[in-house]
């Protein structure tokens, strides 16, 4: 993978996902350009796929330190219940090394299951089998443009949770949308991997409706267990 650009972005250093090639996710073509990443003056991390000519570039950026047990809550201004069936927004943990599964953590907005299908996916990516409990989909809400999605990462569970507005910790139960807890077997231990943010195409495929598309991530927090 090639990374020649960095950013700073709540207190982290990010590294710029480049590739002229497709690679996964997808597999997309994935650009550096501040036209597809960037921070704004309020300090807020923008992800956006853009059209240059016929080919459509996706983003992603990778923290450049490895965090382990925690909570890691992603704060958003955007609103992701209607994304384009073919966009997928991404924010998760993620190892090179493909030990435990890649250490995959993940929360998802996508219509992995088709436009009527559910618009939200808490995951843990298997490493000892076949885990049908693995996953948990549901239907984030509509006309939400500010909510809190978070994992907390435990040696013995993983807690996740979607939250409408920015109102942690600890969220109001009013406010508290979803919540699920993963205590199965396929609970990766820390190494080596990283809080990631990306925003990408199924299948490399162009959003149905032609256009691009973007999403703002206020902040990223990190809270150790």
């Amino acid at each position: 993978m090639q990374y020649s650009r960095t950013l700073q972005f709540s207190g982290y250093t990010w590294r710029v996902k480049r590739h002229t090639s497709p690679v996964g996710p997808g597999p997309n073509y994935f650009s550096d350009s501040d036209c597809n990443v960037w921070v704004d003056s309020r300090g807020r991390l923008h992800l956006k796929i853009t059209r240059v000519g016929n080919r459509w570039e996706c983003a992603e950026v990778i923290c450049t330190r490895s965090l382990g047990y925690g909570t890691y809550r992603f704060y958003l201004e955007s609103e992701v219940h209607d994304l384009d069936p073919k966009v997928v927004l991404g924010l998760f943990t993620w190892s090179d090394d493909p030990a435990y599964g890649h250490r995959e953590i993940d929360i998802e907005f996508a219509r992995f299951q088709g436009p009527t299908g559910p618009n939200a996916y808490y995951t843990l990516v298997p490493h000892l089998g076949y885990d049908p409990q693995r996953q948990h989909a549901f239907e984030w809400l509509a006309h939400i443009p500010r909510s809190v999605h978070l994992f907390r990462w435990e040696p013995s569970r993983i807690l996740f949770q979607s939250i409408r507005g920015h109102r942690v910790p600890p969220p109001d139960p009013k406010y508290l949308y979803r919540e699920w807890v993963y205590s199965g077997p396929n609970r990766p231990v820390p190494g080596g991997e990283n809080p990631r943010m990306n925003l990408w195409l199924l299948n490399g495929e162009p959003p149905t409706n032609g256009r691009e598309v973007e999403v703002v991530i206020a902040r990223f927090e990190y809270l150790p267990l």
